[in-house]
């Protein structure tokens, strides 16, 4: 189908490599939480219940134990956690816990005004352009859902989170599992037909074409290369602009 006859509901975005920069993320944003995670923990450590929730839940992941093999549970303090989120960041794991105290972390950086959430430049006309045509607009990352809010709340642009009606993250499942994409289907009450999803990973794409979905790969400057195979069998485009005609079904 021709992009200019393509019809939708709602727009599923990815954000690395799909709205925002591959550089961005990991030369910006995972440094910064890597530089404060120890000084946050140690600001928050005995004071907030919420800290003591994502530490637990980090002790629970897999590769803890791994970790802290010589470490025993008795002593796991500021010092062990922080440097059980740092090799996370490096191994750029996808651990819920590690994301929901980068989101945190990463909050004080936005509310500082020493972050500032990078969106390619085609991305706000695109999102004005479907909310026009009475799509709505949601997203689907790896990060946090308060991570996703601060980055296009603090973005280059200004406030563009006013444009999005639902986030979702590995709350709702890995982003290479299909039934992830039925159950946000199944959140937003549309069939899985009338739902676009932008991503950078084709794999990702392969996911939500299975349980019905529309999908696009972007090509956006940075981002993994391809394989041939990759490209033959997925919609590629280099941007949002030839998107700008989406329309909902009559």
């Amino acid at each position: 189908m021709p992009s200019t006859e393509r019809v939708a509901k709602v727009v599923l975005v990815d954000i690395e490599g799909t709205t925002t920069s591959i550089g961005f993320v990991h030369d910006i944003l995972f440094p910064y939480a890597k530089n404060n995670v120890e000084k946050f923990l140690e600001d928050s450590w005995d004071s907030s219940v919420e800290i003591k929730e994502i530490v637990r839940q980090l002790q629970q992941v897999p590769q803890f134990a791994e970790y802290t093999l010589r470490v025993p549970p008795t002593d796991v303090d500021v010092q062990v956690i922080t440097g059980f989120v740092r090799y996370l960041i490096d191994k750029d794991l996808k651990v819920t816990a590690l994301k929901a105290l980068q989101g945190l972390i990463w909050q004080q950086g936005y509310e500082s005004g020493e972050l500032m959430g990078h969106v390619f430049t085609d991305v706000p006309g695109a999102f004005a352009a479907w909310r026009e045509a009475g799509l709505r607009i949601a997203v689907y990352s790896s990060g946090s859902v308060a991570a996703q809010k601060l980055i296009f709340k603090h973005s280059v642009v200004g406030d563009l989170l006013t444009h999005l009606s639902a986030h979702f993250d590995t709350h709702v499942g890995h982003k290479q599992e299909t039934q992830s994409y039925a159950n946000i289907a199944k959140t937003l009450g549309e069939d899985p037909r009338h739902i676009l999803f932008l991503t950078d990973t084709p794999g990702e794409a392969a996911a939500a074409r299975s349980a019905g979905l529309q999908t696009i790969v972007l090509q956006r400057p940075g981002n993994a290369p391809l394989t041939d195979d990759q490209k033959s069998r997925h919609e590629l485009i280099a941007d949002f602009s030839s998107l700008h005609t989406l329309q909902l079904p009559e």
